[in-house]
């Protein structure tokens, strides 16, 4: 599934922690350095928890917004992959 910017769409809603966080790292995995992964999550623990993981893995944590208790992450791939 791709948003209208053909972003890859990750769609973890109703999961809690740890699973959107393991989700999204086992997707970046499989994309291109560089490349924007959008993940929508609805467990409020996940802003603090994509903002630790993007700080200890070295990806970047581009955008971020909620809305009606969705919270929307644009997370871009570190250039320098060599550890997934």
């Amino acid at each position: 599934m791709s948003t209208p910017s053909s972003e890859p769409l990750l769609d973890v809603c109703g999961l809690n922690c740890p699973m959107p966080v393991l989700k999204a790292n086992r997707t970046l995995k499989t994309l291109a350095p560089g490349t924007r992964l959008r993940v929508l999550a609805t467990d409020p623990a996940s802003v603090a928890d994509f903002q630790a993981f993007c700080r200890e893995t070295g990806h970047a944590l581009v955008a971020f917004s909620e809305s009606s208790g969705t919270f929307s992450f644009v997370i871009r791939k570190r250039e320098n992959s060599t550890l997934g």
